[in-house]
């Protein structure tokens, strides 16, 4: 027991999905046998999303002592979420153009899908304020659990040691929480091992094959935006820090993420990375982690640019400069919207294609032709997102003096 316990996580969660993969094309559609695992392992992670962000974001706002603080530290994450949304998608269109995904398929033959409707940006908005708190935390409603815990954290600065209790109480559970999740993630290996031997089951490794292009497209421009924008911009060229080192600590949150296809199913994983393996403060952790989960969906972004485009090419509509860039400011928007779980870009993509005008009927054939594949795809532009908060969790952390250069720096096995 002593070795498995000494062998580094990444190393038992990655050995664990390789076995997963070599499972599931051995035996097939049986694997469904052992789903309950990934299933399970999947609810444990659930079980402590809500109250983790709640007490550690609370907890984080009181240890800042300053609630004037809170405002340069959300001007600043929400900037650079924004501008690495941007890059994300503006990466995804060249690509798409250069590549040309959907030059010479054929979607006549594919039967439609029914595309759910974006959810307009105002609705969205609207639902930040929750009409029921702990309605808002039985939902999952991480943007309203963030307002409130907001609200809260700072009302206890404002009142002083009046609210000292509350603020230790919210202290201790911020710590709890965080041992309850050190403690999920030592069965992270074998969820893990479950999810992926269940896709390799049922999809097949060769899932990807008819729609090859598409996938190197979306791959080359997550390693593109993941290497550039997060490596070299942020890390080397902004903060000066290795981007080694940054991709090192944060993998354990990367690996999750591509198990799991989940933002919001990864975020104890993220902030348990980002405190332990990166040097970023809970103050700064608790609070951009959460948000980024939410709202910042580099991955997505990038995807439904790629397939927006590709659907195009497919059904011969040509596109001038003025639709990229329309293409650019709607998914920017749309990504705003996409729910952090799994395959929820797809049907948030009628609202991007609508933007240049493909038919409902034309979008519902592109969301038919995808659906098989989007499981695989799904899994790499997660990875994405992850790791995009990560680093904007180490910008801002740096930025507003929350940083712990020493721990970044450890040695990783």
């Amino acid at each position: 027991m002593n070795v498995w316990f000494q062998i580094a996580l990444w190393k038992r969660i990655l050995g664990a999905m390789l076995l997963g993969v070599v499972l599931g094309v051995s035996w097939g559609e049986g694997v469904v046998a052992i789903a309950w695992i990934g299933e399970l392992f999947i609810r444990l992670i659930r079980m402590v999303v809500v109250p983790l962000v709640f007490v550690t974001l609370v907890s984080g706002i009181i240890s800042m002592g300053d609630p004037s603080k809170l405002g340069s530290l959300g001007v600043r994450t929400l900037a650079l979420y924004l501008v690495t949304t941007l890059i994300a998608i503006s990466i995804g269109l060249c690509l798409a153009a250069i590549m040309q995904p959907g030059t010479g398929v054929d979607l006549s033959a594919v039967a439609p899908t029914s595309v759910q409707e974006a959810i307009p940006l105002s609705e969205r908005l609207m639902s930040i304020v929750p009409e029921n708190p702990i309605a808002a935390m039985a939902e999952g409603n991480i943007l309203a659990i963030i307002f409130f815990a907001l609200l809260l954290g700072i009302s206890l600065l404002t009142i002083g040691d009046l609210g000292k209790p509350v603020a230790d109480f919210m202290s201790a559970g911020a710590e709890a929480m965080l041992r309850i999740t050190h403690w999920i993630m030592e069965a992270a290996p074998f969820g893990a091992f479950a999810l992926i031997a269940q896709l390799s089951g049922t999809a097949g490794v060769g899932a990807l094959l008819d729609v090859l292009t598409l996938a190197l497209a979306v791959a080359v421009g997550f390693l593109a935006h993941m290497m550039f924008m997060h490596g070299l911009i942020i890390m080397k060229l902004m903060l000066g820090l290795s981007p080694i080192k940054f991709f090192l600590g944060a993998r354990d949150a990367m690996l999750m993420a591509f198990s799991t296809s989940s933002s919001s199913a990864t975020l104890p994983i993220s902030m348990s990375c980002a405190e332990e393996n990166l040097g970023i403060k809970p103050v700064v952790s608790s609070t951009v982690l959460p948000l980024g989960a939410t709202i910042n969906m580099d991955g997505t972004a990038l995807y439904v640019g790629i397939v927006t485009v590709f659907g195009a090419q497919a059904f011969n509509i040509d596109l001038s400069l003025a639709d990229y860039l329309l293409v650019a400011g709607s998914t920017t928007i749309v990504s705003i919207g996409t729910a952090a779980v799994p395959g929820a870009s797809l049907f948030l993509m009628a609202a991007v294609m609508d933007s240049i005008g493909m038919t409902p009927e034309q979008n519902a054939a592109v969301v038919g032709f995808i659906l098989a594949f989007d499981r695989p795809l799904d899994m790499l532009r997660t990875v994405m997102n992850v790791g995009g908060d990560l680093s904007v969790s180490t910008a801002v952390a740096n930025w507003e003096g929350e940083f712990d250069r020493e721990a970044f720096d450890l040695p990783r096995n």
